[in-house]
């Protein structure tokens, strides 16, 4: 269908659905657990359920990567809607409530039955690592029947989860949505999630890069390695960086680089006091790039309104901002 209006919304993502369960811990328990430390593993309901036994007192928090980067682009003042499946049960009414309550439209039918809405367990060590494990549960049946496709089309960008490219149901639905993202006009902006998504899928990715599908494509510096096959982060760069018209590493401590139609602008991470947990920080960074991006802003601006909101959500528990983001901007900026 070819773009005849406006945008009504600025982000449109397609994610996980999930609710995070968040608690502090000692680096004896990671390994009494056998748990990938400062990695993601998705884990089946009985792994999910005896983890939970075992985690100290929790926060829990609703959470899902794409619906975090939402989340912090909200709270810039940006219009979003979410698109993804939670189950007809308590946690996915928490999460529904939150979403809404955050601003951002979402209004996907909840799934009857089992399994049930899917959760994070994220244990965080003094260092303020965090290791997931993540039960996918009613997440990833979202059926391409349960897209609002005239909904997709009114985003002027589709913002779309690699964790979710993982089960078939879902993926499907993606690329459903990315026909009719691009049909309309609109840009896809894709976040590769974690090197284990790009082992499984990494032939997709690199099909969709070459193709030209992707307009916006956000790794960190592990991904980028998995995804090129270049150890060496500038060989990574180089060897994506005239595939896709916006390309966005980040590199933690070390900060962040963007290469945008031949031009490159770097960023130091900002400084925070202590960093309590890094959960969300590449999401927050996600929303604070396409929250200038959105706005026509120099790639440099983009990439200092990512790291400014990385910066804020590794400095309390959650994945979500908890400052008023918009007040920090104009601080910082």
């Amino acid at each position: 269908m070819p773009e005849t209006t406006e945008p009504r919304y600025d982000v449109i993502a397609i994610g996980n659905a999930v609710v995070d369960v968040i608690a502090s811990c000692e680096e004896e328990l990671i390994t009494e657990l056998q748990l990938n430390r400062g990695g993601m593993t998705l884990i089946d309901e009985a792994r999910a359920e005896e983890l939970y036994e075992a985690m100290p007192p929790a926060h829990e928090l609703s959470g899902g990567s794409a619906a975090n980067t939402l989340a912090g682009l909200a709270t810039l003042g940006l219009q979003c809607a979410f698109i993804g499946q939670v189950a007809d049960d308590q946690l996915g009414k928490v999460f529904r409530h939150d979403m809404r309550a955050t601003g951002i439209d979402f209004d996907t039918p909840a799934r009857d039955g089992e399994p049930a809405t899917g959760r994070v367990l994220i244990f965080v060590t003094p260092d303020g690592e965090r290791t997931m494990n993540t039960f996918l549960g009613a997440g990833q049946f979202l059926p391409a029947a349960a897209l609002d496709e005239d909904l997709i089309a009114s985003g002027a960008i589709l913002y779309l989860e690699g964790y979710l490219w993982d089960p078939e149901e879902p993926r499907r639905a993606m690329r459903r949505a990315i026909e009719v993202a691009r049909a309309a006009g609109r840009k896809i902006a894709f976040t590769a999630s974690e090197s284990f998504v790009i082992d499984r899928h990494g032939d997709d990715f690199r099909a969709m890069i070459e193709e030209g599908i992707i307009d916006i494509l956000f790794v960190n510096e592990s991904e980028l390695a998995t995804l090129t096959g270049e150890e060496d982060f500038e060989a990574g760069l180089a060897a994506v960086a005239d595939k896709v018209p916006v390309l966005v590493a980040t590199r933690s401590e070390k900060g962040a680089v963007a290469i945008a139609h031949g031009e490159r602008a770097e960023v130091a991470a900002v400084p925070v006091i202590r960093v309590v947990d890094t959960t969300g920080a590449g999401d927050q960074f996600a929303a604070g790039f396409l929250s200038g991006y959105a706005k026509g802003e120099p790639l440099t601006r983009c990439l200092k309104r990512g790291a400014i909101c990385a910066s804020e959500v590794i400095s309390h528990y959650g994945p979500r901002p908890e400052a008023d983001m918009l007040k920090l901007m104009e601080e910082r900026l």
